[in-house]
């Protein structure tokens, strides 16, 4: 298992390094740079932008600061941003533990809906039960995130005044909350943006575990619990869905990615402050170094999701703990 999980290592890290290097390139070799975009006032002297681009190297070749970038890199240096006049890791900071959360929640609230629903339609294989939650959930895989965004936002928020419009709590009465109130207040502008990544994500998990629980139901050791005298409900629970459950952790990996993408449109409709709002604000501003820590932080997130579904693999299923 230990060798397993090494080489899986080594592999993230080629992988996160490839990433990096690609990102790089490509956004160095796009026309402009963060000083035309931050200093791009007439009134700012050239001199001072030439001054700017000597001091942080952007004067120098592809190659030195693709070197010097590396060097930093390893150093936990992300750089400067132009246009927080701060250093990116101090952006990252506070944006990153807001996208973790969001992510944290659409992710156990995905796995929660995905594997309930793919449960009950599995126990109502052909009825309409089943045929009802299956076009359901390929309605809501088949819908681009950022229109279901849109919708939930003006449904709930426009029309029938449910939910907060935008951002993580109230910018008026948030100061004047206790400690319980501001949870509840910032719970409260997290459904939306959570609700709406975890219907994206639930939508395939159902459907992959109505499968695995189908495959399963027929073993002969679900026969067997039956002869014994197992109530249906023990069948299903004890049996068939404990050992359906071992195709499902493969997505948990396969999950980060979706909900990575979807959390750049979700926090942009919503005004949510994490990463995926920084990202699409870097790109309008050619803020490379913030756009290249944002890409290497999520191939580190995709990277660890892996890891933890390989892992997980490992200890529930004894035959990968032997490789």
């Amino acid at each position: 298992m230990a060798r397993l999980l090494l080489r899986r290592a080594i592999h993230g890290a080629l992988i996160i390094w490839l990433v990096a290097t690609a990102t790089f390139f490509l956004l160095h070799l796009a026309p402009g740079d963060p000083i035309a975009a931050s200093l791009d006032s007439p009134l700012t002297p050239p001199v001072v932008r030439t001054h700017y681009r000597h001091e942080y190297g952007l004067d120098q070749p592809l190659s030195v600061q693709y070197g010097r970038w590396l060097v930093m890199m390893a150093h936990g240096d992300f750089g400067f941003s132009f246009p927080h006049r701060r250093p990116v890791s101090s952006v990252i900071a506070s944006a990153l533990p807001n996208t973790l959360l969001l992510m944290g929640v659409a992710l156990l609230l995905s796995f929660v809906a995905g594997i309930a629903l793919g449960l009950i339609q599995a126990r109502h294989r052909g009825r309409p039960l089943d045929w009802g939650l299956g076009l359901g959930s390929l309605f809501f895989y088949s819908m681009p995130d950022f229109w279901l965004a849109l919708m939930l936002l003006f449904l709930f928020a426009f029309v029938w005044h449910v939910f907060p419009v935008t951002g993580m709590f109230d910018p008026v009465m948030y100061p004047y909350y206790g400690f319980w109130q501001r949870v509840g207040d910032r719970l409260w502008h997290l459904v939306l943006p959570a609700c709406t990544l975890a219907l994206l994500s639930a939508a395939a998990i159902a459907r992959f575990q109505r499968a695995a629980l189908l495959d399963v139901a027929g073993e002969d050791f679900v026969l067997t619990a039956r002869a014994k005298g197992v109530s249906e409900r023990g069948v299903w629970l004890h049996h068939v869905l404990r050992n359906a459950l071992l195709p499902v952790i493969t997505l948990f990996g396969l999950a980060l990615p979706v909900l990575l993408g979807g959390s750049v449109f979700v926090e942009k409709v919503f005004s949510w402050p994490g990463m995926g709002l920084l990202t699409v604000e870097a790109i309008g501003t050619r803020d490379y170094p913030l756009l290249c820590a944002a890409v290497v932080i999520a191939s580190v997130l995709v990277i660890g999701g892996s890891f933890v579904a390989d892992a997980l693999y490992a200890v529930v299923d004894p035959r990968v703990r032997l490789e």
